[in-house]
C-alpha cells in the first residue's frame, strides 16, 4: 500500500468522530468501575509492579484491537499504535475528569495515590474507548455513500484467523472480568461455595458459553459448516474459550490482590466464580467487539 493511498484513505472527519465515540465509550464501559470503592482503594495499596505489568499488558492489547476496530481504518502497525496511544490517552483523561468530578481525587492527596487511582482505572477506560468505535459507530456518516462507507469501516465483518478468534475471546473475558475481579465478593463467594457448587458453576459456565458459541456461530469468521456436529464447536471454541477465561480470571485476581493470604482451595473457587462472567464475555466477544 503506497503512502499516497494511505494519506488519501485518511478521513479527518471520521477520525475525530471516532475520537468522540472513544470518549463516550470510555465513560459508558468504565463508569461502573469509576464508582466502585474497591477500585479507588486499589489505587492506594496495589503493588506497583503488578500495576505496571497490567499497564504494559494493556498496550499490545490496544494495538491489536486498534488494527481491528480503531478510530479509522489502519494500514500499518504504526497507525495502529497511534490509535492505541490515543485510546490510552482518552482513558487517562476520562478517569481523571470523572474522579475529580466525583470528589474522589483531591488536591491534598499524594502523587502516589493520584497516579495509582488514575492508572488502574485507565486500563478498562482505554479498552472502553477502543470498543466505543465499534459499539457506538453509526451505520453511515452523513453524506457518505453506503457502499463506500461499508468498505471503509474497520468494524465491517472480515475474515479472522482461529488465533484471532481466541484473542477476541481473551479480550471479552478480560473486559468483563475487570468489572468484578476487584470486589470482595469474589473471595466471599469462594468461602461460601463447596466443591459441588464449583462443579455446578463450571458446568453452567460451559453450557452458557457453548450456547453463545453455537447460536452465534462466530458470524463473520469461522462459521460452522452445515451439518457440523455440536461437539466440534464445543471442542474447538467452548473448551479453549473457557480455559482462556480461567487464565484471565486467575491473572485478574492475582493482580488485584484477591489471591493473597487465602488457601489454594479458595483461590481455585474464586477463579471458578470469576470465570463465569469471563466465559460469557469470551463467548459474546463477537457482540462486544
Amino acid at each position: 500500500m503506497s503512502a499516497a493511498t494511505t494519506r488519501q484513505d485518511f478521513n479527518s472527519s471520521r477520525f475525530f468522530s471516532g475520537i468522540a465515540r472513544g470518549i463516550a465509550g470510555a465513560l459508558l464501559f468504565a463508569l461502573p468501575m469509576f464508582m466502585t470503592m474497591e477500585m479507588w482503594e486499589l489505587g492506594f495499596y496495589m503493588d506497583r509492579s503488578r500495576l505496571f505489568l497490567l499497564l504494559i499488558v494493556n498496550i499490545p492489547l490496544l494495538v491489536i484491537l486498534s488494527d481491528r476496530i480503531g478510530f479509522e481504518r489502519t494500514w500499518t502497525w504504526r497507525q495502529a499504535m497511534r490509535d492505541a496511544s490515543i485510546a490510552y490517552g482518552l482513558g487517562i483523561l476520562g478517569c481523571a475528569l470523572i474522579l475529580i468530578a466525583m470528589g474522589v481525587l483531591k488536591h491534598d492527596q499524594s502523587l502516589h495515590e493520584i497516579t495509582g487511582m488514575i492508572a488502574i482505572q485507565a486500563v478498562p477506560a482505554s479498552i472502553g474507548a477502543m470498543l466505543g468505535r465499534s459499539q457506538l459507530g453509526g451505520q453511515l456518516d452523513d453524506g457518505d455513500d453506503p457502499e463506500e462507507n461499508d468498505s471503509d469501516d474497520p468494524v465491517h465483518e472480515r475474515e479472522t484467523s482461529y488465533a484471532g478468534e481466541l484473542f477476541l475471546m481473551a479480550v471479552g473475558a478480560l473486559f468483563l472480568s475487570l468489572n468484578v475481579a476487584p470486589t470482595e465478593e469474589m473471595v466471599l463467594l469462594s468461602y461460601k461455595m463447596t466443591p459441588w457448587h464449583g462443579l455446578i458453576m463450571i458446568a453452567a459456565s460451559l453450557a452458557v458459553m457453548h450456547g453463545f458459541v453455537y447460536a452465534l456461530s462466530f458470524k463473520g469468521s469461522h462459521d460452522l459448516a452445515e451439518g457440523t456436529p455440536g461437539w466440534h464447536a464445543f471442542v474447538r471454541f467452548t473448551l479453549p474459550g473457557y480455559v482462556i477465561a480461567g487464565l484471565i480470571s486467575a491473572y485478574c485476581l492475582w493482580t488485584f490482590h484477591r489471591t493473597d493470604d487465602i488457601g489454594s482451595t479458595q483461590i481455585l473457587m474464586a477463579v471458578v466464580v470469576l470465570s463465569f462472567p469471563a466465559a460469557i464475555g469470551a463467548a459474546a466477544a463477537r457482540l462486544i467487539l
